[in-house]
């Protein structure tokens, strides 16, 4: 997904982005940024999620990343889960991994996904 650094966060390499989609907060995995830089970033939810608690059915149309609170709300289409529990969100086109537990879900569905963190790695294309 291409993001524009807009600024440093709290934490230790965190950053505040911008993407075609909204805005968001993340630890970036790479090489120093700078606001104003841009980048095409994988996303990555290191947290384990629950389904139906963490990610829910959306209330509203569109794909989109906002922040509320403490937390990043990623809306997009639910595309898979594996019986393992692999997840995969689509976002504007970007697939999304994440890990989940909990009751069965409609795919391809359009969902909320709430984390507190999101890793960004830089990809190099």
């Amino acid at each position: 997904m291409n993001i524009k650094i807009l600024g440093p966060g709290l934490k230790k390499d965190e950053v505040f982005f911008e993407a075609a989609t909204g805005e968001g907060r993340g630890i970036w995995c790479g090489p120093p940024v700078k606001p104003g830089d841009e980048a095409v970033a994988e996303f990555e939810l290191p947290a384990l999620l629950m389904r139906w608690v963490d990610i829910v059915p959306a209330d509203q149309e569109g794909h989109g990343i906002r922040m509320e609170g403490n937390e990043v709300v990623l809306t997009g289409v639910l595309d898979n889960i594996e019986e393992d529990g692999t997840g995969c969100l689509q976002l504007d086109g970007e697939l999304i991994m994440f890990e989940c537990l909990g009751e069965p879900m409609a795919l391809g569905s359009l969902v909320e996904v709430r984390t507190r963190e999101i890793r960004l790695y830089p990809v190099y294309l």
